[in-house]
């Protein structure tokens, strides 16, 4: 039987060690998420806001600036409908558009039969796209290599 004096004096140490350990999963969580190219224009503040939604949620992300998005989303089986301002690719999925960092990492782990993601055009409110608490719905469209789509989220 402890008394609780000893409790009291044992606390400091669990919450340390408590923390210690929610560092360490944090870490190997971050570590165990591959990296991510997105491909932007280099005035684009919304894609740079975007990359910061992904940093904030421990992705590793390089950036690579171009003159046009337009190639490197053919090349990685976007489809026209689904475009937006800026292409990323992780682990050979491809993210098109404001794509929440949440719905990147199910992708990762659920590994569906897909060419990947999309946030078509720019809606109030998804990430990079944020404007004081004015929003509007959407959908994350999971996309096929053949051209099919199905509503992964709706936001």
């Amino acid at each position: 039987m402890i008394d609780r004096r000893s409790l009291i004096t044992a606390m400091p140490l669990a919450l340390i060690a408590c923390s210690a350990g929610a560092g360490e999963s944090r870490a190997s969580e971050s570590a165990s998420l591959p990296p991510i190219s997105v491909y932007k224009t280099p005035t684009c503040g919304c894609c740079n806001a975007w990359v910061d939604h992904l940093r904030a949620a421990d992705f590793t992300v390089e950036t690579i600036d171009v003159p046009d998005t337009t190639p490197i989303a053919g090349r990685l089986g976007v489809p026209d409908a689904l475009r937006s301002c800026h292409t990323a690719e992780i682990d050979g999925y491809a993210i098109e558009g404001h794509v929440p960092a949440a719905d990147i990492r199910r992708l990762l782990v659920e590994r569906p039969d897909a060419a990947g993601l999309a946030v078509p055009g720019m809606p109030l409110g998804s990430p990079g796209m944020e404007m004081g608490d004015r929003r509007e719905n959407y959908d994350v469209i999971l996309f096929s290599r053949s051209g099919g789509t199905q509503i992964f989220t709706s936001r």
